[in-house]
């Protein structure tokens, strides 16, 4: 495996063929694409790029292909169009079992289907894969306009690319305005920035389990993450599974769960419980996709460039649910408290003792606030 640096500082590796993603000629499963430009991003050392449709000089640009999944159909008046945003490790499969080209079952599972919240007869469900991401959509691992995979020199992007390029995934399927946006964590950042930055093309909305900004010690537990990876990518991207895992779960959870039990091998339990899923991890996702990602997860900040956090969340108009986890520890209550204050509602907290995890855990209690979301909407 060879070594580079990203355009912003990152020490991954060229490529990660020990890593896990979908891959360019897999079993595409239930994803869809969509194609265009992300114009204003940079290609350092590469030729600009010209977008469909346009004549005259290329425009700078980042070639994006979008991976998506669907569930329901689109109404005539393009009307009940529900977009669902998945979180760092996440991807467009929300709902489904294990089959080819989706090697893990849905992470929202209970959310969508008959009888469900977002019910596919009266909602046209709409989940992409994010940018940067390495289940299908454009990252370090796809092909560059030089012919070879970005790799190491996929440009920096910010949580405002990635929904630049969620916006690209809408013009496509017609769709000027969501119905509802809903997101949790790194979703629920995207779904956040799209209500500030896109007020009109969003009616309602869910921000769950994120903050407005990342802080200091959001940034300074992602670096320690990010370090390992620069030192070795795949074993480096484990030991980052471990370190953020921690601060997904609460310790109450884990003090019932493991307490000080070793197993036969004289290891603590909690030990094994953490190398479980930083295997887990290394089979499935990307090192290079996780520092882009982690990255613009830091660089996550509504307030940017608008006046600050306060500025930024006046600017949005659509009917908003804001829930935290009550026992989340990497993006505990208060900031959840910010942004609801900010627009105008009040706090929903989720009771879990899953920490931060809650919000994928929790089902039934954020099934009931998607539902009320829905609730008097037209579809």
């Amino acid at each position: 495996m060879s070594v580079g640096s990203t355009s912003s500082g990152s020490t991954v590796g060229e490529t990660s063929p020990a890593a896990g993603g979908w891959r360019e000629g897999g079993p595409n499963g239930r994803r869809e694409w969509v194609d265009g430009v992300l114009a204003g991003l940079p290609l350092p050392g590469l030729p600009a790029v010209e977008a469909p449709g346009t004549s005259g000089g290329p425009p700078p640009g980042l070639p994006v292909r979008v991976a998506y999944e669907t569930w329901g159909t689109l109404n005539p008046e393009r009307s009940n169009a529900v977009l669902v945003l998945h979180a760092l490790t996440g991807d467009s499969h929300v709902v489904g079992g294990v089959e080819p080209g989706h090697p893990t079952p849905g992470w929202w599972d209970g959310l969508i289907g008959p009888g469900l919240p977002l019910d596919p007869a009266r909602w046209f469900v709409v989940a992409p894969n994010v940018l940067g991401g390495c289940q299908g959509t454009t990252g370090p691992w796809s092909v560059a306009p030089d012919g070879r995979p970005w790799g190491a020199r996929f440009p920096r992007i910010s949580v405002r690319d990635q929904v630049a390029a969620e916006v690209l995934l809408a013009d496509a399927l017609g769709i000027d305005a969501w119905a509802a946006v809903v997101g949790g964590s790194m979703g629920g950042m995207r779904a956040l920035e799209w209500a500030v930055s896109l007020p009109d093309r969003v009616k309602s909305l869910l921000v769950l389990a994120a903050p407005a900004a990342s802080t200091a010690e959001q940034i300074a537990l992602a670096s320690a993450q990010l370090h390992a990876i620069r030192l070795d990518p795949v074993a480096g991207m484990g030991v980052a599974r471990r370190i953020a895992h921690l601060s997904y779960r609460s310790e109450p959870e884990l003090t019932a769960r493991f307490g000080r039990e070793r197993q036969a091998d004289g290891r603590f339990a909690v030990e094994s419980y953490l190398d479980h899923h930083a295997e887990k991890l290394i089979r499935r996702f990307d090192p290079e996709s996780y520092v882009v990602l982690t990255e613009a997860m830091n660089g996550h900040d509504v307030g940017l460039g608008r006046g600050g956090v306060r500025a930024a969340l006046a600017r949005v108009t659509a009917r908003t649910i804001v829930a935290g986890i009550d026992s989340d520890r990497l993006y505990p209550l208060p900031q959840q408290a910010e942004i609801a204050d900010g627009v105008g509602v009040d706090l929903r907290v989720v009771k879990s003792d899953f920490g931060h995890d809650g919000f994928l855990i929790e089902v039934e209690q954020v099934g009931a606030l998607v539902a009320e979301l829905l609730a008097d909407l037209p579809a």
